[in-house]
């Protein structure tokens, strides 16, 4: 059965910036139960993270900051929200909903994450809408409780996954592949295992291509037990933060790709959804619901 969390923490109000974004985690799930593809029984909300695995991750003072809503003025501002413990709440549920998908995955194959792919949070940092790296918390958990003994981040958002390539820097046990806008926020990059930054304007024909042939060589080379997608729609030609050319096409094409290279090779995989920010909402729904899509076709 495909599982998958579902973002159970609505926060209101949001400055006007922010609430159409967040619009899509209530309309995604929304769209695939009016569909049928999905009931309420393959949706699950999950429940608060516990401290000690979010200290897995993130550095104690960094957390006590979030946790007691005393982060500084300036670090705030760089998080693009405003601090609240409706919205701690929101990023702790989010990182237990990944590591519950892991657990869904390695029973079924794979597992969603509709919010998460908070890949900018690095060990005691938050950017770019994201304060806890749910991707990372969930490795740790992994290799923690010997669950898994080596894994494989995959990240195709437009935007580098920078906090999740600091986190891991030292980590040999994870390797970390960004594919991203060479131009793209972070503006300041950090080094994953392998990044490929692309330029503005590459579309369908040249992102395939160089996926292709650069994810089945990572596979084999790092032989994970465990994989990571991070399925960004902001590469979308529509998006209006990204810088690439991608069609709604294109990028179903894509998440075809990464899931038949798990699903053949028989390794689980949790997905989060990331970024996506089309001035349409429509664009930004079907391109997340497509890769739903893809992967109740490919395992169920």
């Amino acid at each position: 059965m495909l599982k998958i969390a579902f973002d159970p923490v609505y926060i209101h109000p949001l400055p006007a910036g922010h609430r159409f974004p967040m619009l899509k985690y209530e309309l995604i799930p929304g769209q695939l139960l009016h569909e049928g593809l999905i009931t309420q029984e393959n949706l699950f909300s999950p429940k608060e993270c516990p401290e000690d695995l979010i200290l897995l991750t993130h550095e104690r003072e960094y957390w006590h900051h979030l946790r007691d809503l005393t982060l500084p003025p300036k670090e705030v501002r760089r998080t693009g929200f405003p601090l609240s413990a409706k919205l701690i709440e929101r990023e702790i549920r989010i990182a237990q909903g990944t590591i519950d998908g892991c657990h869904y995955a390695m029973q079924n194959g794979i597992a969603f994450n509709i919010a998460g792919g908070t890949h900018h949070a690095g060990s005691n940092w938050g950017e770019g809408f994201c304060l806890l790296n749910d991707q990372a918390i969930a490795s740790n958990y992994l290799l923690n409780d010997d669950l898994a003994k080596s894994i494989l981040i995959i990240d195709l958002d437009v935007h580098q996954g920078n906090g999740t390539a600091q986190i891991f820097e030292k980590e040999d046990r994870v390797f970390t592949f960004s594919m991203h806008g060479a131009n793209n926020f972070p503006y300041r990059k950090e080094y994953s295992d392998r990044d490929i930054p692309l330029a503005d304007g590459t579309g369908d024909e040249e992102f395939l291509a160089i996926l292709e042939d650069t994810l089945p060589r990572i596979i084999d080379g790092c032989t994970p037990d465990f994989i990571f997608y991070l399925s960004g729609v902001d590469i979308l030609a529509t998006d209006k933060l990204g810088r690439l050319a991608m069609t709604r096409e294109g990028c179903a094409q894509r998440d075809r790709f990464v899931l038949n290279q798990c699903h053949q090779r028989g390794i689980p995989v949790q997905i989060s959804m990331g970024g996506g920010y089309s001035t349409d909402i429509r664009d930004i729904v079907e391109a997340h619901c497509n890769t739903y899509r893809i992967a109740d076709d490919i395992y169920f």
